[in-house]
This record gives C-alpha cells, sequence and structure tokens, in this order.
C-alpha cells in the first residue's frame, strides 16, 4: 500500500508481544523506520531525538498512561498526528481523546488494515501540514532553495516564481501532481524541474496519451508477457518499469479513455499493475506526475473522467499562466530565443529594434511560449545583415486575426448585449465614421503611439492607416 519508507513511526505500548506484532505488520507494508517503546517514560525523550511523523499511543499503561502523554505531545509536537490504541472498553475516553487533539483511535486488538488506512491517512495529514508550512516560509521570505533548477524556464514573472515556490514544497511528495496550462505554457519543463527537485534516482520517462486506446495504453505502460497475444514472442517490460524509482510524465490525460482511467486509478491507489496476460501484479515505486491542457472538472461534470480519479490526481496541482497574462517574460524569452536559434544556425545573434517588443506586447499569442519560439526561429533563420526584421512577426499576428460574428438572441439586429454597450459609450448607436475613430485611437494608445504596431492591431497595412489619419485629420 506505501511506498517504501514513507516515514518514522514510533509505537508506544507496555506490552512487548504488541510491539512487535505491530512493528511486524508495519514493516510488512512498506515502513523500513519503526521505532517501538515499552516504557512510557522515555517517549519525550525519544521525540526529542527528532525524526518522528506520526505516533501510535497506547491509552493505559504504568507510569504514565497515554491519556497523561496525549497533551504533553500536542504542545509540544503540534505537527505530529498522534493515533490511541485502546481497548473496546475504553471507546469514551478514546472519544475524550478526539476531542484534546488525537488523530483517530484504533480498537485492540487492531485489525492490519484498518491500521494502514489509518496510517495513511496520519502520513497525508503530516504531510500536508509540512507542506503548508514550508509554503508559508517560501512565500513570506520570498525564497527559492534551488533557483538552479529552473533555469530552463526562462522568465522574471512573479506568476511564475511562485509556481517555482510551490513546486519546491510539494516535489518530495509521493502523491501525484498534475500540471494543467494550455498548450506550449511549458508543462514538460515543470515537470523536469519536478524530477530534478523530488531527489528520484530513477529517469523522466514522458509518454503522450493522446491517441492510445485501451490496449495500447496497458501494453504502453504496464508491458506484456510472452504470449499474451498475437505478436508477442517476447516478454516486454512497460514504461512504469523503465521509470521505476523515477517520474513518468503522462501528457493529455484528458484523453484517457473509461477502461484506461480505471488501470490508472488502480496503479495509484495500490501501488502496484498487472502486465498484459499476466495474473500476478508487480509493485511499482514511480512518481507519477499527470498533464493535460484540457479541464478536467469540465471533463468529470460531463461523464468522460472519472471523479475518483481526478481527485487522486489533483492531490497537488499546478497551473501555467498563460503567456499573455506575464507579458513581462516576453524580453527575456525573446532575447533567449534568439540566442538558441543563432546557435543552431551557427551564426551571430542578430540584433532587433526596439519597436518589436512593442509589436510583441499586443499580441494574445494562443500558442503561448512555443509560439514565440517558433516565430523567433524563423525570423531568426531570414534575418539579413545581423537584423531581425519585424515582417514574420506581424505577418503572423496578421494572420492569427480572426473576424468574430456578433451573434443576437433571435437574430434580430441590436438585440445582443455587447450592442447595447456600444450605444452606452456614444449615446447611440455608433456610426461607421465614428467607430473607426474610436478604433484608430484605441490601437495607437495601445501601440504607444507607434503607427506600425497600430496598423497590425487593426489588420490594416501601415500606409493603409496614415490614409485613414489623414482623412481623420480633415475632417477636424
Amino acid at each position: 500500500m506505501f511506498r517504501t519508507n514513507p516515514g518514522r513511526v514510533l509505537i508506544v505500548d507496555d506490552e512487548i508481544n504488541t510491539l512487535k506484532a505491530s512493528a511486524t505488520i508495519l514493516k510488512m507494508n512498506g515502513f523500513s523506520d519503526v521505532v517501538t517503546e515499552s516504557d512510557s517514560r522515555r517517549v519525550l525523550d525519544a521525540m526529542k531525538a527528532g525524526g518522528v511523523d506520526v505516533v501510535m499511543l497506547d491509552l493505559f499503561m504504568p507510569h504514565i498512561s497515554g491519556m497523561e502523554l496525549l497533551p504533553l505531545l500536542r504542545e509540544q509536537y503540534p505537527q505530529v498526528p498522534v493515533i490511541i490504541v485502546t481497548a473496546a472498553y475504553e471507546l469514551e475516553r478514546a472519544v475524550e481523546c478526539i476531542r484534546s487533539g488525537a488523530f483517530d483511535y484504533l480498537v485492540k486488538p487492531v485489525e492490519p488494515e484498518r491500521m494502514m488506512i489509518t496510517l495513511q491517512k496520519a502520513f497525508e495529514c503530516s504531510t500536508l501540514h509540512d507542506q503548508v508550512a514550508s509554503l508559508r516560509d517560501h512565500l513570506v521570505e520570498d525564497r527559492l532553495d534551488h533557483p538552479d533548477v529552473f533555469e530552463d524556464i526562462v522568465s522574471c514573472s512573479r506568476k511564475m516564481r511562485s509556481v517555482f515556490q510551490y513546486l519546491e514544497v510539494i516535489a518530495k511528495s509521493p502523491q501525484p501532481v498534475l500540471i494543467t496550462g494550455e498548450s506550449g505554457t511549458g508543462k514538460e519543463l515543470v515537470a523536469r524541474a519536478i524530477h530534478r527537485l523530488s531527489g528520484c534516482r530513477g529517469e523522466l520517462v514522458s509518454v503522450n496519451l493522446a491517441g492510445l486506446d485501451d490496449t495500447m495504453f496497458s501494453d504502453t505502460l504496464f508491458g506484456h508477457k510472452k504470449g499474451a497475444f498475437t505478436g508477442a514472442d517476447q516478454i516486454r517490460e512497460g514504461l512504469i518499469v523503465k521509470a521505476s524509482k523515477g517520474v513518468i510524465l503522462l501528457d493529455e490525460i484528458g484523453d484517457l479513455g473509461e477502461s484506461s482511467q480505471i488501470r490508472l486509478l488502480r496503479l495509484i491507489q495500490e501501488r502496484e499493475f498487472y502486465p498484459v496476460g499476466s495474473d500476478t501484479p508487480r509493485k511499482s515505486e514511480t512518481r507519477i506526475v499527470c498533464a493535460s491542457h484540457k479541464n478536467l472538472k469540465e471533463l468529470v461534470a460531463q461523464g468522460r473522467f472519472r471523479n475518483d480519479l481526478f481527485y487522486r490526481l489533483n492531490v497537488h496541482h499546478v497551473e501555467l499562466p498563460p503567456l499573455r497574462s506575464r507579458k513581462e517574460d516576453i524580453p527575456l524569452l525573446l532575447e533567449h530565443f534568439i540566442r538558441q536559434a543563432a546557435k543552431a544556425l551557427a551564426i551571430s545573434p542578430p540584433s532587433y529594434p526596439k519597436e518589436l517588443l512593442d509589436l510583441l506586447a499586443i499580441y494574445h499569442f494562443p500558442g503561448n511560449v512555443r509560439e514565440l519560439q517558433g516565430i523567433v526561429f524563423d525570423a531568426v533563420a531570414r534575418s539579413k545583415a545581423g537584423k531581425l526584421s519585424q515582417e514574420p512577426f506581424r505577418q503572423v499576428m496578421t494572420d492569427s486575426r480572426t473576424q468574430i460574428a456578433v451573434p443576437t438572441a433571435s437574430g434580430t439586429p441590436g438585440q445582443d448585449p455587447r450592442l447595447g454597450m456600444l450605444e452606452e459609450v456614444w449615446g447611440h448607436f455608433p456610426t461607421l465614421r465614428e467607430a473607426e475613430s474610436f478604433l484608430i485611437d484605441y490601437a495607437l494608445k495601445a501601440s504607444q503611439g507607434n503607427q506600425g504596431t497600430a496598423a497590425t492591431m487593426l489588420g490594416l497595412k501601415r500606409q493603409t492607416l496614415n490614409m485613414r489619419l489623414k482623412a481623420k485629420e480633415q475632417r477636424k
């Protein structure tokens, strides 16, 4: 049920046989760091030694009872969950302990499955407490402990820095990470950063799930045994094995079929999988990171994505902002991609006019950082005499413009609320001349007076804009 070394457990009980039995159950379920103590007088010293993540505390013991130890533990170590272990006839006292801050209680004789479920919840609570405290420290101090990990993500944005701080906090957690954001925002780069921060010894393995049917999904991730199907003439290890003790990035998770979603849910919950054609499960120690440009909540609402899988994947959620909401990064990215393209072409990085930054600042970048990279690489390849032309950028921006129809509720003009807004601005429905004048003024203001940039915003050639400006002056 657990990964190796989920944390340290301190078991306190005056009955030696109970201690041994409990420790054995824990070690059989993946805990290698179990500390036992039969003398309640030594518990606080064991806690001072540090490293304890969860305490299992017997309620009645000689010398100092669990009832007496609990308030001391809650006062001195409030971040450590305490699970009370009690006999059936002591349930009233156990409930009293819950009210005093105990995490949960177990009734003797403790069922192994119940013990493991309770411990799992306690560790999740402890991990969440540590993450919240760490995130608070990172944000208050505006701290990045490993800035070198994010060197591949070019940014000076406050939004992106907050993402980096969050990644440092959650990277070592064994729970899945869900990365969402529009195409081209850098989800794979974030997965690489998680892998580097996680401390996982294995490699990072990426797989795009778009286009994989349920059979291909199982074979790709879990592999197959010899003879599993026609053509399976030898054993094949899947990507889960390849990413063992590492990280696997499941890209485009929103495209996963229903049967594949069930198999993935089992992998996450049970930490085990079945190769195709095999009846014997195999254990997995792979950290799971998922990415999607789709809104998974909407897919859940539409019945296309399992609700239980969504909440298992959404333990840690990283939402990447689009480039249009962090335009302060555009100058850095432009310089970076120019150098990158020039190196690939074995030429000196070309210079560019200052007006290019004004032009890029008004563009909405539907393809985000990846789109900017492609435009820059094309422009560098077409550059002459060591100078970058604005024309490739203008061409892309003009081509991406779309004509938006203004619908009405019944097809009758004047009923659309947006048309009503126009009437509010002028006090009447604007004429074409009034609307044109307004748009020209607005574009010039947004482009800081740069007529070339304003013309691009309006979908005009610069000469056409000049003619309309002259006509506008003559009408005054």
